[in-house]
């Protein structure tokens, strides 16, 4: 049997469950999950490899209508995605129409395979999926339409045949025992960050960025120092909380997780910077790792 393999892009808006859905179809925990929109910011790749398939999911940042060269640099993920791919899976939820114009040219002008992936259909009726996967089909005429449940797996198994059958033959671009592209500090650094998203109102996760400054193993347990970058004075207050309380919480939640994530002891330091309008400047974009619009 020949071999199959290739890059699947995973796009649609804010929390219709993508990263939740990655997850599932890879069958490791790589992408973060909160009920909070802008949860995914980097492109995440998650490898799933079989005896005669390799697919290589791209979990992306939800559409949005960008405001800040954050934003820029985070559609620029998408648009990048979606240039690699060889499949196309839009997830949606059964009254999420889909009408970004700049994607759905892509579409337009490109014979890549598009899955339409209807999720989160245990919420919904089987009257009410059927009418959406109608509505789907009148909208994309030659995309496949499927309704799954990527929190209860229901249907991945089909979603993921109909996957199989659309790759093009190619041997494996990934070692079969590799999950990602990302490295251990990527995920301490993203763990840290579903805490924050987790523990903190609205204005604190979207005016934070986390990086790893160091990452040392010792020979009983990992050392890791990681900075935390909040917008405003302000912010850095309610980091850290009365007496020091909420920063000394959220190391111990952020600590307990990757320490599981590891498989083994850890030391965590935590401090906080203040630098005013990081989402708008390049150089600490770069240095957090996003795409600037020079590399675009």
């Amino acid at each position: 049997m020949a071999h199959k393999a290739g890059f699947v892009s995973i796009i649609g808006y804010p929390n219709v469950g993508k990263s939740t859905l990655m997850n599932a179809l890879v069958g490791e925990r790589l992408s973060i999950i909160t009920p909070k929109a802008q949860t995914t910011r980097h492109r995440i790749m998650g490898i799933l490899s079989g005896e005669d398939f390799q697919i290589v999911y791209s979990d992306t940042p939800g559409i949005i209508k960008p405001h800040y060269l954050l934003h820029r640099s985070m559609m620029s993920a998408v648009m990048v995605s979606l240039s690699d791919a060889d499949v196309i899976l839009l997830v949606t939820e059964i009254d999420t129409p889909f009408s970004n114009e700049q994607i759905l040219d892509k579409f337009e002008s490109s014979d890549i395979p598009l899955i339409v992936v209807i999720n989160k259909v245990d919420l919904s009726t089987e009257k009410i999926v059927k009418q959406s996967i109608e509505r789907w089909k009148m909208q994309f005429p030659s995309a496949e339409v499927i309704p799954v449940s990527a929190l209860h797996t229901f249907n991945l198994g089909k979603l993921l045949d109909l996957i199989i059958d659309q790759l093009p033959e190619a041997p494996e671009y990934y070692p079969k025992d590799e999950l990602s592209d990302r490295s251990e500090r990527f995920f301490v650094s993203e763990i840290i960050r579903e805490k924050i998203l987790m523990q903190f109102g609205e204005e604190i996760p979207y005016s934070c960025e986390v990086i790893i400054d160091s990452f040392k193993e010792e020979e009983n347990l990992s050392r890791i120092e990681a900075t935390i970058y909040v917008s405003r004075e302000s912010q850095k207050a309610i980091l850290l909380g009365k007496q020091g309380k909420a920063i000394k919480k959220l190391g111990m939640e952020a600590r307990k997780e990757i320490e599981a994530f590891l498989d083994k002891h850890i030391f965590l330091g935590l401090t906080i910077k203040v630098e005013k309008n990081w989402r708008e400047n390049e150089r600490l974009l770069k240095r957090f790792g996003y795409m600037t619009d020079k590399e675009n």
